[in-house]
């Protein structure tokens, strides 16, 4: 394994993440298809082995579970100095006031909670699981400096939302001397490709490191379009998977998964591992988060990284792409109504 920095940074993390929404207890409010501590830990084992140190989670995964179940296995199976623990706030972890959102008493609460559950003294890359606007930037961006300077947290990262908003934080970051966000964990791949608007451009220009979400399209891109086009997973994300990857678009995606296996063809190599490469192309991603579900799907990510895109390979996959839905326009309330389907019983204000 090649270690990469992230963003501008000296941190060295693998061009591969785990993220570990994959795992969680079922019956801690996760959707059916999360991973249990059994059939998670090898999976964590062999991720480590072959050389990736790059891990995410967050809080609202499994209510805590999934931290808890990747916390125990790095503390069994990795030297913590070597590997890089990254999580996410901001979701609601509890009913009643103060129980979700970026305030100054909420990161300060959750911070240490994540911190148990990890059983760690410290967190690699602390992120925030979007932007709370119910809260000012500089209230959320004092307290999470006052993380850094405690020792609690070693780099912030951020999440998903309109490049504008990530722009002015960095200003009000850089205007107090605050810690900077170093990262960001950004939804992007050859379906989904509308960042390469602003927010891609912003990171180049700031030097902020992506981390990216569903690079496989949830499965889309690693199978054959007449093969079944669902799974578990996209069942339960429901409308909200349908405002991702819109149906508008069917005969531009139809094209761009075809692009995709006859790219696969001709190197030899699996779907998933082309859509990976190309990734990797992009100079702005650190790394792609791989919900490894199997040995099988770690092994292709890992074997990614050999596969070397040509630039007619390149151009024959990005060719049929066409503009689509930008998901950046869901509302909050849709967002809540998601997470009030993952976790049955919770109200959400």
């Amino acid at each position: 394994m090649q270690y990469i920095k992230l963003g501008t940074t000296g941190l060295d993390v693998s061009p591969i993440a785990i993220g570990a929404m994959t795992y969680g207890e079922p019956d801690r409010g996760h959707p059916v298809w999360s991973k249990g501590e059994q059939e998670a830990r090898p999976l964590i084992q062999h991720a480590l082995d072959a050389g990736i140190n790059f891990f995410d989670t967050a809080n609202l995964y499994s209510n805590g579970s999934s931290e808890e179940i990747l916390g125990r296995a790095l503390r069994d199976f990795a030297d913590r100095d070597a590997v890089v623990i990254a999580t996410k706030l901001r979701h609601p972890m509890r009913t009643g006031p103060n129980g979700r959102g970026l305030s100054r008493k909420a990161i300060l609460t959750e911070v240490d909670h994540s911190l148990r559950r990890l059983g760690t003294d410290y967190i690699d890359l602390y992120q925030i699981h979007r932007n709370d606007h119910t809260t000012p930037w500089e209230e959320t961006l004092e307290a999470l400096n006052d993380l850094v300077r405690a020792g609690k947290v070693r780099y912030l990262g951020a999440s998903s939302m309109h490049a504008w908003e990530f722009a002015k934080a960095l200003r009000l970051q850089a205007e107090h001397g605050w810690a900077r966000f170093v990262s960001m964990q950004d939804h992007y791949n050859l379906l989904a490709r509308e960042e390469e608007r602003e927010m891609i451009p912003l990171c180049l220009d700031e030097g902020v490191g992506t981390i990216i979400w569903s690079p496989l399209a949830r499965g889309r891109l690693a199978r054959a379009w007449d093969e079944a086009r669902t799974t578990t997973r996209s069942e339960s994300d429901g409308a909200y998977a349908d405002t991702l990857y819109s149906p508008e678009q069917e005969a531009s995606n139809h094209a761009i998964v075809d692009a995709v296996g006859e790219v696969a063809q001709g190197h030899g190599v699996n779907r998933a591992q082309v859509a990976l490469a190309w990734l990797r192309r992009q100079p702005v991603v650190t790394a792609p988060l791989v919900g490894a579900g199997s040995v099988q799907q770690i092994d292709d990510a890992v074997a990614s990284l050999d596969v070397e895109l040509t630039d007619d390979d390149v151009r024959r996959l990005e060719a049929p792409y066409t503009p689509r839905f930008d998901w950046q326009g869901v509302s909050d309330e849709a967002e809540l109504e998601v997470i009030r389907q993952r976790v049955p019983g919770m109200a959400l204000a």
